[in-house]
């Protein structure tokens, strides 16, 4: 099955460096990389001109501001596969990453998953290349044992595979969150197709990109499955961006709820 992984990227170039590395070594090769760029920057054209080894789709739009639901949109238009991945800019997956998504993946089902989130030195590591994703990800116990998992939360990268009986006996059976929070989430294409993609009309807030987005793909009936501890991703270190409280478009959002309108208008409109 051909699968498409979204990035959503603002200016960020160092960190999409690092997430197409990381692309480079998964174990899962029928897939196309598609960054959906909120902006037209010069250095992040080059990033991608200069990448060799991956199929890359390139969209951008003007930089009016925060529009990461238009950016969404034109990567789900441009995608071609049948399966989508969504990750943010600022994560960087596991090299088993886009594996289990698969393995995992069922119709009518969004997989919801966490990530690591690593300090500012393990961050600025990355980026002067004295550390690799990788080596985190293949030496974790040690991370561990060296406790800097109180300031990262490694244990959230502790990896088992979908067909593993810790998985299958254990996490499946365990009441997990699963609602989504940006980081990661994948489903059919044809699934977020039908309730019109990302709903444009919530402006810079952060409504659009999750809250809003997981109680529509419920009320359009599609399950939720926790991909936690299976298809794992590092968050880099940043500072926290502030697009408002939202309460506005909370209760906009909440009226569309009562109304049960899990089809929005300013979408992906593809028929038109």
């Amino acid at each position: 099955m051909k699968v498409s992984i979204i990035i959503n990227v603002y200016k960020n170039v160092d960190a999409l460096r690092l997430i197409l590395e990381s692309l480079q070594l998964q174990t899962y090769k029928k897939f196309e990389v598609v960054i959906c760029e909120d902006g037209e920057d010069s250095d992040m054209k080059s990033l991608i001109n200069s990448n060799t080894k991956l199929n890359i789709v390139h969209t951008t739009q003007k930089d009016l501001g925060i529009r990461k639901a238009e950016s969404l949109n034109n990567g789900i238009r441009a995608s071609t596969g049948e399966y989508l991945i969504f990750i943010d800019g600022d994560c960087i997956p596991y090299s088993t990453f886009i594996e289990s998504h698969l393995l995992l993946a069922q119709k009518n089902c969004v997989l919801s998953g966490r990530r690591v989130n690593l300090t500012k030195e393990l961050t600025e590591d990355l980026k002067t290349n004295k550390i690799k994703a990788y080596d985190i990800e293949k030496n974790l116990w040690k991370f561990l044992y060296l406790g800097l998992n109180r300031d990262v939360r490694l244990e959230q990268g502790v990896y088992f595979h979908p067909d593993s009986f810790i998985n299958k006996y254990i996490l499946s059976k365990r009441k997990r969150h699963v609602s989504i929070i940006g980081c990661h989430f994948s489903c059919f294409k044809k699934d977020i197709v039908a309730i019109n993609g990302f709903d444009e009309s919530y402006g810079e807030s952060g409504v659009s990109d999750d809250v809003d987005l997981d109680w529509r793909f419920r009320a359009s009936g599609l399950k939720f499955k926790s991909c936690k501890n299976i298809a794992n991703m590092f968050h880099m270190y940043h500072s926290v961006h502030n697009r408002g409280d939202g309460s506005d478009m909370y209760n906009l959002m909440n009226k569309r709820k009562a109304k049960n309108k899990f089809i929005c208008s300013e979408g992906l409109n593809l028929d038109e």
